[in-house]
């Protein structure tokens, strides 16, 4: 049985931002190396990931984007259970490279 709030999560932030001035690159720039400090990883162009280990430390994160999105743009985010990330079906039109495996996980009872 899991505890509400101690279900480990999957934060997914999608974002469009403009690039069509320096100033807007800057912030581009600095949002991107934001989400990187805070852990996030590239699932795609514009699309970064991050494992939580509660919706608590989730909600922590959230919060952190929202405090960083620049003044023009739109960031979206969805959070979604470990079960439900991996049933996520990932297709190449070429083989590319093998999509990183999830992080082991450490469960306390």
């Amino acid at each position: 049985m899991q505890l509400s709030g101690y279900r480990s999560m999957w934060v997914v932030t999608m974002f469009d931002l403009p690039t069509d001035t320096k100033e807007s690159r800057r912030d581009y720039a600095h949002f991107r190396k934001m989400l990187l400090e805070d852990g996030f990883t590239q699932t795609q162009y514009s699309i970064y990931s991050r494992h939580c280990a509660s919706e608590e430390n989730a909600a922590v994160h959230i919060q952190r984007v929202e405090r960083n999105v620049p003044p023009d743009g739109e960031v979206r985010i969805l959070t979604v259970t470990d079960r439900q990330f991996e049933r996520m079906r990932i297709f190449w039109g070429k083989m590319r490279m093998s999509p990183s495996e999830a992080p082991q996980q450490l469960e306390l009872f």
